[in-house]
């Protein structure tokens, strides 16, 4: 198995990476989780979102590609120090999540184990978004399937595009269309695909991407742009050098105002995404 995307920037993942109470919310919102049912989540990094789920009484898997990110996520999950995650096949208590290491074309799960599943934030790593959400169609059975991400169009609207535009544009390129993605679940079988937009809150908890929408000071932290994987693997050193120091002068001068002046857009900054049978 090739190295996980985020095992680059694991070390400093969780200092600025964490379930935000509103996202956890709709996902919640979305999957509708059933007493009775066992839920996945996929990509889920050191389990931040797993974790609140679990928290919230959902039975639920964290599977990643990256084992350093699942190792993390159990150390996180258990009370002792050290103890080894749980395995993948037992019931479990419901506020102790599972976790497995895979790939998510090759799911180690029967078919039909689970009776939904989420994914956050991960979809632009996934090489083969077809083979994925076919084998997430597999090992889910009626649905839902709650992915929360962003489109290339909503991407290049980010204010941090004056700053950062080969950075913006290279996460852009990497992100899939609404509609790559509503083929992709059709062709596995979700016959109902609807959207939710998402906008950045000014009290975002969780430091991703744009979670400096309405605070552009936060992308004058080194450790923050660390722990965002468009800065840590995609911009160019020089320009993320005199990104920050424009940035930093436009600050410390007010020009910013003018710069975060455009407002929200109704398409959202982020989007919810929904499929059933």
């Amino acid at each position: 198995m090739p190295p996980a995307p985020y095992d680059r920037i694991g070390g400093g993942y969780d200092s600025t990476r964490r379930a935000d109470s509103f996202i956890v919310s709709r996902l919640l919102a979305h999957l509708n989780p059933q007493e009775s049912g066992r839920y996945l989540d996929v990509a889920c990094g050191t389990g931040n979102y797993t974790l609140a789920f679990a928290s919230a009484g959902v039975r639920v898997v964290g599977v990643d590609s990256s084992p350093r990110m699942v190792a993390a996520a159990a150390r996180k999950a258990s009370p002792t120090p050290g103890r080894e995650p749980s395995s993948n096949g037992g019931e479990g208590n419901r506020d102790v999540p599972e976790w497995a290491v895979a790939d998510v074309t090759r799911l180690p799960f029967p078919s039909a184990a689970f009776a939904g599943a989420s994914c956050t934030l991960a979809l632009r790593y996934f090489a083969d978004l077809d083979a994925a959400i076919a084998e997430l169609g597999r090992v889910v059975g009626a649905g839902p399937i709650v992915l929360f991400t962003a489109t290339p169009e909503q991407i290049r609207r980010y204010w941090l595009r004056a700053y950062f535009p080969e950075t913006v544009e290279r996460t852009a390129s990497q992100a899939y269309s609404i509609g790559r993605i509503t083929d992709a679940l059709r062709a596995a079988g979700f016959s109902r695909v609807r959207t939710e937009p998402y906008a950045v809150k000014p009290d975002l908890e969780d430091l991703f991407l744009y979670s400096g929408k309405h605070r552009p000071s936060l992308y004058l932290s080194p450790a923050i742009r660390a722990g965002m994987w468009s800065f840590a693997n995609l911009a160019p050193p020089t320009e993320e050098a005199t990104g920050c120091a424009e940035l930093r002068r436009d600050v410390a001068s007010g020009r910013i105002a003018d710069v975060l002046a455009t407002g929200d857009d109704p398409a959202g900054d982020y989007l919810f995404v929904v499929a059933e049978r």
